[in-house]
């Protein structure tokens, strides 16, 4: 297993209270996600890795991610601290309309671990573009959550296959699949 250097950035996305609201479906799966993150977001901050949290600040005026409301607000147990960069975004992509990419190569950061929310809608929109733009990414499973989604045909698919399917979407192309574990190991090899 590789190690990681030290300026693999970890990106937090989107893992704001919003993800709190009954609007997203009745099931989510990986429900110890925040957990997972802020065991990564603590060995980031104890190796004195980059860290880079990103705000989705939606501009539909019924969102609850819109600024304004609670559900902007940063789930508290991976809140940023102070010195620890914020990117707003308003799209599904981290790297549309914002500074992220230039930010990232302007700091020598060319390997990024991916966590947050929602697996196949802004941290898969996300990794898809790191990949394209060229970066060593990583997608921590077990750090990432979704929630249930309706198909076309109107049938109702369970979170966990949405993740597994929005996973595997990611794996090989645009970045490796790995879990928290894999993670952390990476950290100390």
């Amino acid at each position: 297993m590789a190690r990681l250097p030290e300026t693999a950035a970890l990106l937090i996305i989107d893992v704001q209270r919003a993800m709190e609201q009954p609007s997203w479906g009745r099931h989510r799966n990986n429900l110890d996600a925040e957990a997972k993150i802020a065991r990564l977001l603590q060995a980031w901050r104890e190796t004195r890795r980059p860290v880079y949290h990103v705000r989705h600040d939606s501009t539909f005026p019924d969102s609850p991610y819109r600024p304004g409301q609670a559900g902007n607000d940063f789930k508290p147990e991976v809140a940023p601290r102070s010195g620890e960069t914020v990117i707003a975004k308003r799209t599904n992509s981290a790297f549309i309309g914002t500074d992220l990419e230039a930010r990232l190569r302007g700091a020598g950061h060319t390997t990024l671990v991916v966590a947050g929310v929602i697996t196949n809608n802004s941290v898969e929109a996300t990794v898809r573009m790191a990949g394209n733009l060229g970066f060593a990414t990583y997608v921590v499973s077990d750090a990432a959550a979704t929630v249930e989604k309706r198909g076309l045909d109107g049938r109702l698919w369970p979170a966990d296959d949405v993740h597994a399917l929005a996973l595997a979407n990611m794996d090989g192309e645009y970045a490796s699949v790995v879990d928290t574990a894999a993670v952390l190991a990476m950290l100390k090899t």
